[in-house]
Formats: structure tokens, C-alpha cells, sequence
């Protein structure tokens, strides 16, 4: 077989061999953007409380029984990795993200949120953007603000401090 290669070919073609031998430089070998802002902390106490959670939940798996919410720092840049899953039965949350601003009783969070098989059997979510997380009414948690932003239904994600 023989390929012919014009000027703009090659240029082409040392793009893309380029493209595919070197890293990207958005993620690291661990998976995580190094590419990512560092997260602007606007409030020190906030930050404090969200470095510090008491886990998470939605109210469709179990008030009690709270899941995991770890937050990490990596070269200024919070990330938030959760999960919960229903302990008798089906019912799964996952957050995975950047955590984009820490302010006084709220952080914004640039990542993917996905509910599976709660409250109904077959229902998933699934979405990729940036979502806001807020203290209300004195009480001791985070609560997302995108209350229905699947199909309708009003999902309560908390994460605790």
C-alpha cells in the first residue's frame, strides 16, 4: 500500500502523531485536571466546613445512613468525590468534580452528579456542569440548589459539616 503525503498532510499528520504520543495536558495520570483554576476561597470558615464534612445524602437513599463526601487539595485546586448507595436495596448518588468557589455558606462545584435506580427502579441522572451548593435557613448543610434538574423530580443532595 503507498501514502501520499502533501505539505498540508504532513503538517497534518505530525499534528495528530503529536496529539496521540504526548499527554493531554488537562489530565494528569491520576485522572484529575491539572490543568483546573486554582478553587477561590472567598470565606475561610466555609472552606473549613467543607474540608471537614459529615458525609452526604438524598433523601430518596437514606436521611440516616449518609455516604461519603472526601475533599481533597491538590496544588490549591479542591476536588469532591461522593457517593452514596442505598444499604437494602437499589439506589446510587456519585458526585465527582472541582469545587470552582468556596464562599460564606456556599461552593460552586464544576463536575457530574448521577442518581441510579432511586426512587423508582430504571430512573437515572446524569448531567456534567457547574452546580451550586448552599446553606439555607441555619442549617447544617450544603443543599444543592438545582432542585429539579432531571426529570421533574425535587432531589435534595445535602453534604454535611
Amino acid at each position: 500500500m503507498e501514502v501520499v503525503v502533501t505539505n498540508i498532510g504532513k503538517a497534518v499528520l505530525a499534528s495528530s502523531l503529536l496529539a496521540i504520543a504526548l499527554p493531554s495536558p488537562s489530565r494528569a495520570a491520576d485522572g484529575h485536571d491539572s490543568a483546573a483554576t486554582p478553587t477561590h476561597i472567598l470565606d475561610e470558615r466555609s472552606a473549613e466546613r467543607l474540608r471537614a464534612n459529615k458525609g452526604l445524602t438524598l433523601q430518596w437513599i437514606d436521611w440516616d445512613h449518609r455516604g461519603t463526601a472526601t475533599v481533597t487539595n491538590k496544588d490549591g485546586v479542591w476536588r469532591l468525590h461522593g457517593r452514596q448507595a442505598g444499604a437494602n436495596g437499589p439506589g446510587l448518588l456519585a458526585l465527582d468534580g472541582v469545587i470552582t468557589e468556596i464562599g460564606a455558606d456556599y461552593f460552586t462545584f464544576q463536575g457530574k452528579i448521577t442518581i441510579a435506580d432511586t426512587p423508582d427502579p430504571g430512573r437515572t441522572c446524569s448531567a456534567d456542569k457547574t452546580w451550586h451548593f448552599a446553606v439555607t435557613q441555619n442549617r447544617s448543610y450544603y443543599r444543592l440548589r438545582e432542585f429539579e434538574w432531571c426529570d421533574g423530580l425535587t432531589d435534595y443532595i445535602d453534604v454535611y459539616f
